[in-house]
């Protein structure tokens, strides 16, 4: 069995953003030489996700808003968390979106069904931070 790793970084331009990272780890993908297994990507902040869904611009703004409506921003003063930072609403959002996802890996492709995307949630962006990808199989 082969294994492979890689890590992939993001800087958002904002603080929240929605990231189509399916090319990057299509070229990881193509990288291991992997043709039968399993994929791993998981955020590796605890106020980033990775998940799986459509790649349609209505559902992203969906998104933002149902998450504000469960974990607001604002006012900082609601939560215990912020002190030094201001990002509590960040760590409850990454627990609703989920840390990572696994893929399986069929005839070197990415096993996805009809609309199926990986996406990185960045939810208090503005700095650097990296997602892991790890692949198993033959």
């Amino acid at each position: 069995m082969k294994s492979y790793k890689k890590e992939l970084w993001f800087e958002t331009r904002s603080r929240r953003e929605l990231v189509n990272i399916t090319p990057d780890v299509n070229v990881c993908l193509q990288e291991s030489g992997i043709r039968e297994g399993l994929l791993l990507c998981n955020a590796m902040h605890i106020t980033a996700s990775v998940f799986i869904n459509d790649d349609e611009s209505g559902l992203h703004h969906d998104y933002e808003v149902w998450l504000e409506k469960l974990a607001p921003e604002k006012p900082h003063s609601q939560y215990r968390h912020n002190g030094f930072e201001d990002n509590a609403d960040a760590h409850m959002k990454r627990q609703i979106m989920g840390r990572e996802v696994v893929v399986a890996i069929t005839e070197g492709k990415l096993d996805f069904g009809p609309w199926e995307q990986i996406f990185y949630g960045e939810f208090d962006g503005n700095r650097r931070k990296r997602v892991l990808v790890k692949i198993i199989g033959e």
